[in-house]
């Protein structure tokens, strides 16, 4: 086992942080912004999506803290594209997501081998997010 660079993990936490709050607010827009007739089931998975930001969020938050950090108050920057088709709305939301999978495969480099925590907490949010992917991209199949 190595030493944790403390500074360094939570500065990546806080970009986590960050970027989870914004996916609250990116993700809450994107169910407001649906129409059309399959609007119910993708206004719902957009509604879940933040909720499920904003747990991620308290959980880095929660981390951070632990490690004596200080969680942000900032939100990552939000891009408003005023593109708001079901199409345009997934395929930003993969952007999105591949973004978080970068930041929690940051944080995993940063802790692997000196907490086995926190290489714990980077795994499993990998592969949360490798699953948001996965669904996204299934979401995206019938508009090729």
């Amino acid at each position: 086992m190595r030493e944790l660079d403390n500074k360094k993990a939570t500065d990546i936490l806080n970009k986590i942080m960050e970027f989870e709050l914004a996916g609250v607010v990116r993700y809450t827009h994107y169910s407001l912004m649906v129409t059309g007739p399959n609007r119910i089931p993708i206004v719902n998975f957009f509604k879940l999506q933040a909720t499920e930001s904003l747990t991620h969020a308290q959980q880095v938050g929660e981390i951070l803290t632990g490690l004596e950090g200080h969680p942000t108050l900032r939100i990552a920057p939000i891009e408003e594209t005023y593109k708001h088709s079901v199409r345009d709305i997934l395929e930003e939301s993969l952007a999105h997501e591949k973004k978080a999978l970068d930041l929690y495969k940051a944080l995993l480099d940063t802790v692997e081998n000196a907490s086995i925590y926190l290489e714990e907490f980077a795994r499993t949010m990998i592969g949360t997010e490798e699953m948001h992917n996965i669904e996204i991209k299934k979401m995206l199949r019938d508009f090729s």
